[in-house]
């Protein structure tokens, strides 16, 4: 982002489904036949894939909280996410589906917070219904359109969009194309992200550095909100399944490297595209900030190392194990 941290909604913004008003959203199109309530994925794990053959009404109900949790072995870190984890939920829908997205700002939240779905298309992507200050509640119905693999994050301007991300308030919507996506036998959700904290003791709470933001110099690149999350609970598989891997870059500013290093993955679905073929026989893929990735390969049995191979990453926390029995 080179020094402009500040406007970085342009690099992590990126805007792509149709946002309808509440009730256009169901006068526009076919109302669904069922209301249901969706299953939410709490990371590594991800919701279960869509079986649905009709579309439905969806209600997922997310909670943004400011609590003080472990950042590393060594330090806790002020977080702001949803639902009290770090990625927020994964939310699994198909085209078609009217996703309604009901924000409650828990009420001991200091700041106002909303969320920007990159699978809603329009300006903001629906963040403008979802504003929601502290102890209030807030909510928007939308109608899927486009498939794919899509972040979503915080776009609230105060203090800035940037800090809220950088916060740790961002996670993963997947829109199933129609027919579903081909069956495998392990799932797993990850999301990579930069924190910047100011300098502190081992045992200290950190503190976010906005001039480190700046800089673009993070004191960690993380897996799933935490630096040693997937080396202390490694991904689990058996010898012969093919495991797929949602990996979302929350950023905000590298442009992330996705590796396994015992093995090329067999199939890669750049851009977070559902439709597009993929890449076979993939070493390594680049995963833009505010981007997406559905990564394939069969194992055998082991252990692999998941790694984002640039410069130190991996030292301050982009490291991973897959085990397989």
């Amino acid at each position: 982002m080179s020094k402009s941290f500040s406007r970085s909604v342009r690099h992590t913004g990126l805007i792509s489904a149709l946002i309808m008003a509440p009730c256009l959203a169901i006068n526009a199109g076919v109302v669904s036949a069922e209301t249901i309530q969706a299953q939410l994925g709490i990371a590594p794990n991800v919701p279960p894939p869509i079986t649905r053959t009709q579309p439905a009404t969806v209600v997922v109900n997310l909670e943004a909280n400011e609590w003080v949790g472990p950042l590393s072995d060594n330090n806790n870190y002020e977080f702001w996410g949803f639902n009290k984890n770090v990625p927020g939920p994964m939310i699994r829908v198909m085209v078609g589906d009217t996703v309604e997205i009901r924000l409650k700002n828990h009420k001991d939240s200091k700041e106002a917070h909303n969320i920007d779905f990159h699978a809603i298309t329009g300006p903001g992507g629906g963040a403008s219904l979802l504003n929601s200050e502290p102890g209030q509640e807030s909510g928007g119905k939308f109608k899927m359109i486009i498939p794919g693999i899509f972040l979503y994050h915080c776009a609230t301007a105060s203090p800035s969009i940037p800090e809220h991300i950088a916060n740790g308030m961002y996670g993963t919507i997947v829109v199933e194309p129609v027919g579903g996506l081909p069956k495998v036998d392990k799932e797993f959700y990850v999301v990579q992200s930069e924190f910047y904290t100011k300098d502190g003791e081992k045992g200290e709470t950190l503190e976010f550095s906005f001039e480190n933001g700046l800089d673009e110099r993070p004191s960690h690149v993380v897996y799933n909100g935490n630096a040693s999350s997937l080396v202390k609970n490694p991904l689990r598989a058996k010898a012969g399944n093919t495991v797929r891997i949602f990996l979302t870059n929350a950023g905000p500013n590298f442009v992330d490297s996705l590796q396994i290093l015992e093995q090329p993955f067999d199939r890669v679905y750049s851009e977070g595209s559902l439709t597009s073929p993929p890449a076979e026989n993939v070493k390594v893929t680049k995963v833009p900030a505010g981007g997406a990735v559905m990564a394939e390969l069969k194992v055998k049995a082991g252990t692999y190392t998941i790694v984002d191979p640039v410069k130190d990453r991996k030292d301050k926390g982009a490291l991973g194990l897959l085990k397989v029995d």
